[in-house]
Protein backbone atom coordinates (compact mmCIF):
# COMPACT_ATOMS: atom_id res chain seq x y z
CA UNK A 1 0.00 0.00 0.00
CA UNK A 2 1.21 3.10 -0.90
CA UNK A 3 0.96 5.59 2.10
CA UNK A 4 1.13 8.86 0.21
CA UNK A 5 4.00 10.08 2.68
CA UNK A 6 6.53 10.96 0.10
CA UNK A 7 8.29 13.83 0.46
CA UNK A 8 6.40 14.63 3.73
CA UNK A 9 8.88 16.58 6.73
CA UNK A 10 8.35 14.27 9.96
CA UNK A 11 9.90 15.33 13.33
CA UNK A 12 9.75 12.73 16.52
CA UNK A 13 10.64 13.44 20.17
CA UNK A 14 12.83 11.28 21.55
CA UNK A 15 13.73 8.65 18.58
CA UNK A 16 17.59 7.64 19.35
CA UNK A 17 16.24 4.01 20.50
CA UNK A 18 12.70 2.25 21.20
CA UNK A 19 9.17 2.91 19.49
CA UNK A 20 10.48 6.38 18.40
CA UNK A 21 13.41 5.23 16.58
CA UNK A 22 11.25 2.20 14.92
CA UNK A 23 8.81 5.02 13.67
CA UNK A 24 11.64 6.86 11.98
CA UNK A 25 12.32 3.56 10.79
CA UNK A 26 9.05 3.29 9.11
CA UNK A 27 8.87 7.23 7.87
CA UNK A 28 12.03 6.66 6.00
CA UNK A 29 10.99 3.64 4.28
CA UNK A 30 7.65 5.62 3.09
CA UNK A 31 9.96 8.62 2.04
CA UNK A 32 9.45 10.66 4.35
CA UNK A 33 11.99 13.57 5.57
CA UNK A 34 13.06 12.88 9.14
CA UNK A 35 14.33 14.54 12.06
CA UNK A 36 15.08 12.73 14.65
CA UNK A 37 15.88 13.61 18.63
CA UNK A 38 17.73 12.69 21.72
CA UNK A 39 19.40 14.27 24.84
CA UNK A 40 23.20 12.96 24.23
CA UNK A 41 24.80 13.89 21.11
CA UNK A 42 26.72 11.01 20.88
CA UNK A 43 24.00 8.14 20.97
CA UNK A 44 21.92 10.96 18.54
CA UNK A 45 24.62 10.74 16.10
CA UNK A 46 25.07 6.64 16.26
CA UNK A 47 21.20 6.57 15.86
CA UNK A 48 21.79 8.74 12.56
CA UNK A 49 25.15 6.77 11.46
CA UNK A 50 22.28 3.60 11.53
CA UNK A 51 19.39 5.26 9.79
CA UNK A 52 21.82 6.54 6.95
CA UNK A 53 22.96 3.13 6.45
CA UNK A 54 19.83 1.09 6.31
CA UNK A 55 18.57 4.12 4.25
CA UNK A 56 21.10 5.88 2.42
CA UNK A 57 19.26 7.66 -0.35
CA UNK A 58 16.98 9.03 2.72
CA UNK A 59 16.82 12.34 4.16
CA UNK A 60 17.43 12.17 8.07
CA UNK A 61 19.10 14.76 10.09
CA UNK A 62 18.94 15.22 14.37
CA UNK A 63 18.60 17.64 16.60
CA UNK A 64 19.51 17.16 20.11
CA UNK A 65 17.34 18.48 22.89
CA UNK A 66 16.87 17.78 26.38
CA UNK A 67 13.21 18.08 27.39
CA UNK A 68 13.85 18.53 31.25
CA UNK A 69 15.80 22.20 29.54
CA UNK A 70 14.02 24.71 29.20
CA UNK A 71 16.63 26.42 27.25
CA UNK A 72 17.30 23.56 24.86
CA UNK A 73 13.47 23.01 24.16
CA UNK A 74 13.61 26.91 23.02
CA UNK A 75 16.22 26.23 20.69
CA UNK A 76 15.08 22.88 19.75
CA UNK A 77 11.60 24.80 18.62
CA UNK A 78 13.76 27.42 16.62
CA UNK A 79 15.14 25.09 14.85
CA UNK A 80 12.49 23.18 13.35
CA UNK A 81 11.02 25.16 10.79
CA UNK A 82 8.16 23.77 8.64
CA UNK A 83 7.09 20.51 9.90
CA UNK A 84 4.19 18.24 8.46
CA UNK A 85 4.08 15.44 10.61
CA UNK A 86 4.98 15.58 14.35
CA UNK A 87 4.90 12.44 16.98
CA UNK A 88 5.45 13.37 20.21
CA UNK A 89 7.04 10.00 21.60
CA UNK A 90 9.38 11.33 24.34
CA UNK A 91 9.15 9.83 27.60
CA UNK A 92 10.66 8.75 31.17
CA UNK A 93 9.41 5.88 33.29
CA UNK A 94 10.52 4.75 36.41
CA UNK A 95 9.10 2.14 39.64
CA UNK A 96 8.12 3.87 42.72
CA UNK A 97 6.16 3.66 45.46
CA UNK A 98 3.53 6.53 45.35
CA UNK A 99 4.81 6.94 49.19
CA UNK A 100 8.30 8.08 47.67
CA UNK A 101 7.62 10.00 45.16
CA UNK A 102 8.99 13.64 45.89
CA UNK A 103 7.00 16.83 44.77
CA UNK A 104 10.13 16.58 42.07
CA UNK A 105 9.42 13.55 40.97
CA UNK A 106 6.16 14.68 39.27
CA UNK A 107 7.44 17.66 38.30
CA UNK A 108 10.44 16.45 36.22
CA UNK A 109 8.10 13.23 34.72
CA UNK A 110 5.09 16.12 33.55
CA UNK A 111 7.55 18.47 32.05
CA UNK A 112 9.08 15.63 30.20
CA UNK A 113 6.55 13.56 29.01
CA UNK A 114 3.47 16.24 28.96
CA UNK A 115 5.20 19.65 28.42
CA UNK A 116 7.48 18.44 25.49
CA UNK A 117 3.83 17.41 23.73
CA UNK A 118 2.19 21.01 24.68
CA UNK A 119 5.45 23.12 23.51
CA UNK A 120 5.86 20.95 20.00
CA UNK A 121 2.25 21.30 18.90
CA UNK A 122 2.22 24.88 20.09
CA UNK A 123 4.88 25.24 17.89
CA UNK A 124 3.75 23.12 14.85
CA UNK A 125 0.10 22.89 15.14
CA UNK A 126 -0.99 26.81 13.95
CA UNK A 127 1.80 26.22 10.70
CA UNK A 128 -0.25 23.06 9.92
CA UNK A 129 -3.85 24.61 10.15
CA UNK A 130 -2.46 27.50 7.87
CA UNK A 131 -1.63 25.45 4.75
CA UNK A 132 -4.50 22.55 5.84
CA UNK A 133 -2.90 19.67 6.00
CA UNK A 134 -0.72 17.99 9.26
CA UNK A 135 -0.23 15.03 11.57
CA UNK A 136 0.24 15.11 15.49
CA UNK A 137 0.82 11.68 16.67
CA UNK A 138 0.96 10.78 20.44
CA UNK A 139 2.51 8.34 21.78
CA UNK A 140 0.51 7.31 25.02
CA UNK A 141 0.25 4.00 26.97
CA UNK A 142 -2.75 1.81 28.47
CA UNK A 143 -1.16 2.92 31.46
CA UNK A 144 -2.95 5.93 30.52
CA UNK A 145 -6.23 4.26 31.54
CA UNK A 146 -4.97 1.26 34.06
CA UNK A 147 -3.07 3.15 35.86
CA UNK A 148 -0.27 1.03 37.35
CA UNK A 149 0.09 1.08 41.46
CA UNK A 150 4.09 1.32 41.25
CA UNK A 151 3.69 4.36 37.84
CA UNK A 152 0.91 6.38 39.23
CA UNK A 153 3.13 9.38 38.38
CA UNK A 154 3.92 8.00 34.73
CA UNK A 155 0.38 6.64 34.27
CA UNK A 156 -0.75 10.12 35.40
CA UNK A 157 1.23 11.74 32.32
CA UNK A 158 -0.22 9.41 29.88
CA UNK A 159 -3.52 10.57 30.63
CA UNK A 160 -2.61 13.86 30.54
CA UNK A 161 -1.55 13.03 27.29
CA UNK A 162 -4.75 11.80 25.95
CA UNK A 163 -6.47 15.13 27.22
CA UNK A 164 -4.05 17.18 25.25
CA UNK A 165 -4.19 15.19 22.32
CA UNK A 166 -8.28 15.21 22.26
CA UNK A 167 -8.48 18.97 22.87
CA UNK A 168 -5.95 19.74 19.84
CA UNK A 169 -7.82 17.73 17.93
CA UNK A 170 -11.17 19.76 18.00
CA UNK A 171 -9.10 22.95 16.98
CA UNK A 172 -8.72 21.25 13.66
CA UNK A 173 -12.24 21.13 12.12
CA UNK A 174 -12.86 21.12 8.77
CA UNK A 175 -9.13 21.04 8.22
CA UNK A 176 -7.20 18.28 7.10
CA UNK A 177 -4.86 18.11 10.09
CA UNK A 178 -5.53 15.25 12.32
CA UNK A 179 -4.74 14.73 15.89
CA UNK A 180 -4.49 11.16 17.46
CA UNK A 181 -3.06 9.34 20.40
CA UNK A 182 -1.94 5.63 20.61
CA UNK A 183 -2.14 3.34 23.57
CA UNK A 184 0.65 1.24 23.68
CA UNK A 185 0.59 -1.83 25.66
CA UNK A 186 3.74 -3.46 27.31
CA UNK A 187 6.54 -2.69 24.60
CA UNK A 188 9.79 -4.46 24.52
CA UNK A 189 11.77 -0.80 24.46
CA UNK A 190 15.29 -0.37 25.05
CA UNK A 191 14.30 1.07 28.70
CA UNK A 192 12.21 -1.92 29.43
CA UNK A 193 15.19 -4.45 27.65
CA UNK A 194 17.17 -2.74 30.06
CA UNK A 195 15.44 -2.91 33.13
CA UNK A 196 14.19 -6.72 33.04
CA UNK A 197 17.91 -7.56 31.79
CA UNK A 198 19.08 -5.86 35.31
CA UNK A 199 16.63 -7.92 37.26
CA UNK A 200 17.07 -11.13 35.50
CA UNK A 201 20.85 -10.69 36.55
CA UNK A 202 20.02 -10.10 40.04
CA UNK A 203 17.54 -12.98 40.00
CA UNK A 204 19.67 -15.25 38.54
CA UNK A 205 16.81 -16.01 35.59
CA UNK A 206 17.07 -16.16 32.02
CA UNK A 207 15.73 -12.49 29.98
CA UNK A 208 13.00 -14.67 28.12
CA UNK A 209 12.25 -16.56 31.76
CA UNK A 210 11.66 -13.32 33.42
CA UNK A 211 9.72 -11.59 30.29
CA UNK A 212 7.41 -14.49 30.43
CA UNK A 213 7.01 -14.30 34.06
CA UNK A 214 6.44 -10.76 34.16
CA UNK A 215 3.86 -10.57 31.33
CA UNK A 216 1.92 -13.24 33.64
CA UNK A 217 1.96 -11.64 37.08
CA UNK A 218 1.29 -7.93 35.49
CA UNK A 219 -1.01 -8.52 32.54
CA UNK A 220 -2.55 -12.29 32.60
CA UNK A 221 -5.64 -10.99 30.33
CA UNK A 222 -3.10 -9.95 27.28
CA UNK A 223 -4.61 -11.45 24.30
CA UNK A 224 -1.03 -11.50 22.39
CA UNK A 225 0.59 -13.39 25.47
CA UNK A 226 4.13 -11.15 25.27
CA UNK A 227 6.05 -7.84 24.64
CA UNK A 228 4.76 -5.79 21.93
CA UNK A 229 7.87 -5.07 19.37
CA UNK A 230 8.30 -1.45 19.01
CA UNK A 231 7.93 -1.91 15.34
CA UNK A 232 4.43 -3.28 15.68
CA UNK A 233 3.59 0.21 17.65
CA UNK A 234 5.29 2.26 14.73
CA UNK A 235 3.19 0.65 11.84
CA UNK A 236 0.25 2.26 13.47
CA UNK A 237 1.93 5.83 13.69
CA UNK A 238 3.30 5.57 10.09
CA UNK A 239 -0.51 4.86 8.86
CA UNK A 240 -1.84 7.72 11.31
CA UNK A 241 0.86 9.86 9.91
CA UNK A 242 -0.36 9.47 6.26
CA UNK A 243 -3.41 11.54 4.38
CA UNK A 244 -5.20 7.94 4.05
CA UNK A 245 -5.86 8.54 7.80
CA UNK A 246 -7.96 11.63 7.25
CA UNK A 247 -11.22 10.09 8.21
CA UNK A 248 -9.19 8.99 12.20
CA UNK A 249 -8.92 12.08 13.97
CA UNK A 250 -9.46 12.89 17.87
CA UNK A 251 -8.97 9.45 18.57
CA UNK A 252 -7.12 7.28 21.28
CA UNK A 253 -6.76 4.00 19.41
CA UNK A 254 -5.07 0.92 20.81
CA UNK A 255 -2.41 -1.27 19.63
CA UNK A 256 -2.17 -2.49 23.54
CA UNK A 257 -2.14 -6.13 22.48
CA UNK A 258 -5.91 -6.76 24.11
CA UNK A 259 -4.53 -5.19 27.51
CA UNK A 260 -7.38 -3.18 28.31
CA UNK A 261 -10.76 -4.49 28.80
CA UNK A 262 -12.28 -1.96 27.91
CA UNK A 263 -14.09 -1.73 24.47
Amino acid sequence: MDLKLKGKRAFISGSTQGIGFAIAQQLLAEAVDVIINGRDQVKLDNSLATLKKEFPDANVSGITADFSDKQQVTELLDRLGDIDILINNVGIFELKDFTALTDEDWYRIFEINVMSSVSLSRKLLPQMLKKNWGRIVFISSESGINIPENMIHYGMTKSAMMAVSNGLSKLTKGTEVTVNTILGGPTYSDGVANTIEYFANVQNLSVEQLKIGIMQQTNPHSLIGRFINPAEIAHLATYLSSPLSLATNGSSIRADGGVLKTV
